[in-house]
């Protein structure tokens, strides 16, 4: 039998002088800071998705720059897709379903991620 993994996909937004990040209000890392992200639904396009996360997470709609990178983990079931977006309309504000805050974060002050991989995607982003 086999398991497949489940794809999320997220996106660092450069807006103003830092990155747009969410607090989490769920498990894994609840209650620390990472990307705007989520699922890609069945038969959903991977940039779709994003769009629609960065919508429901943040509140914005964006457009995508580039890939980041893919970044998955031994036992983790779940491969992240990782994109640089542009906010084309809105301000980020926090969604009380998704998150329990929002904050643009300078890149010398980072809050606790919620991932171990987080750092090393913002390095691959910089570089």
């Amino acid at each position: 039998m086999w398991l497949d993994p489940k794809v999320a996909v997220g996106a660092i937004i450069p807006y103003k002088s830092g990155i747009v990040l969410v607090q989490r209000a769920i498990e894994p890392g609840l209650g620390k800071w990472t990307f705007p992200s989520g699922y890609v639904n069945r038969g959903e396009v991977v940039e779709d998705a994003l769009r629609r996360e960065l919508l429901e997470e943040c509140g914005v709609e964006c457009e995508i720059v580039n890939l980041v990178g893919v970044y998955s983990d031994t036992n983790n079931p779940v491969i992240f897709i990782v994109y640089e977006a542009k906010i084309i309309s809105g301000q980020p504000k926090k969604n009380d379903e998704e998150n329990f805050d929002i904050m643009i974060a300078d890149f010398d002050n980072l809050p606790e991620l919620a991932f171990s991989h987080d750092e090393n995607i913002i390095l691959n982003w910089k570089n």
